[in-house]
């Protein structure tokens, strides 16, 4: 499965330098281990998107200690 999800510039910035290998989100989509991620950077600040992404590929997901239907995903990127 391929998932297209938007992530504000704050956020895409550390996935960008390596730093940030996780996201935290409403399952609405219901993620498993081995779908891909498309992180579409958009700016909050401007109402648009930037145009830069990157395709990441999920490792590990749990619920353990999130908000109702919320998940952590642990991701690399590809």
């Amino acid at each position: 499965m391929i998932h297209n999800l938007k992530i504000n510039s704050e956020y895409f910035l550390p996935v960008k330098e390596d730093l940030k290998s996780f996201e935290i989100r409403k399952n609405d989509r219901d993620f498993h281990v081995g779908d891909f991620v498309i992180l579409n950077e958009f700016s909050s600040e401007k109402n648009i998107y930037s145009g830069e992404k990157i395709t990441v590929k999920i490792k590990y997901i749990t619920s353990y200690n999130q908000k109702k239907d919320f998940v952590v995903f642990g991701f690399t990127r590809v």
